[in-house]
């Protein structure tokens, strides 16, 4: 089993000292992080789909074998709601096919208002084409049914766990050969910070669940404080069975 952990974006300026050494200029962040860790969550991507000129350069600027998964745009998830997905996912992979090799799993996270709709999101994934992998972030209670489960199973889609001060915030399920677990607010102190023995547990779970071959991302969204590189780079220890972390 391979783990890939990192953050949920890259470019916070209160990281300056904590993370970025105040020498290192802002331009030059996203080689910094990437000697740090193997992956990271593009998360701008929600707000403004970058050209794929964009893209590319950033796919220059990453060393081989690092991964950039990238957050779907709110014009799909939020706007459209997945209605009609066929034009905006068109857009979004032309766009991001221009990390090339470095482009890993696309993130649709749903609106929380947004009840259960199985077939809106089949449809969603049906525009996808096969070896993208596509990780679903719902939130709101109504998606936990076998019906959304089996929608997810059979397109490949990963279901995205999730955690929120230690406490898993999804059902653990196993959609797919791969996984995508996100961070978003630790139990530990100073505050967003996770504790060991919390990372430990998760640790646990992702290797029960996933004990032969297969890829696990995880992303760290408690960015406040420098919180987040801290505890990607700490994730991992617990792990008894024979796997890498990048972080």
């Amino acid at each position: 089993m391979d783990i890939l952990a990192g953050t949920s974006g890259w470019q916070y300026r209160a990281w300056r000292g904590d993370f970025y050494p105040a020498d290192v200029p802002q331009r030059r962040w996203l080689e910094f992080y990437a000697g740090q860790f193997g992956t990271v969550e593009n998360n701008g991507t929600f707000y403004r789909l970058p050209g794929r000129d964009t893209f590319k350069a950033w796919r220059d600027r990453l060393p081989a074998g690092f991964v950039m998964a990238i957050k779907a745009s709110r014009y799909l998830t939020h706007v459209r709601r997945l209605a009609e997905p066929a034009e905006p996912v068109q857009r979004l992979m032309a766009a991001a096919a221009g990390l090339g090799e470095r482009l890993g799993p696309v993130l649709l996270q749903l609106p929380p208002n947004m009840t259960a709709a199985p077939d809106l999101l089949d449809g969603c994934l049906a525009q996808f084409s096969p070896g993208i992998r596509v990780a679903v972030e719902p939130r709101h209670s109504s998606w936990w049914t076998d019906q959304v489960r089996q929608v997810l199973t059979s397109r490949g889609a990963a279901l995205c766990w999730v955690d929120r001060r230690g406490e898993p915030q999804t059902p653990l399920w196993r959609t797919a050969d791969w996984g995508y677990l996100r961070f978003h607010e630790g139990d530990g102190s100073p505050w967003p910070r996770y504790r060991q023995e919390t990372l430990a547990a998760w640790a646990s779970r992702i290797t029960r669940t996933w004990p032969g071959t297969g890829t696990v991302y995880a992303y760290f969204n408690n960015d406040q404080y420098g919180a987040a590189p801290l505890d990607a780079a700490g994730f991992g220890a617990g792990i008894s069975s024979p796997a890498r972390n990048q972080a």
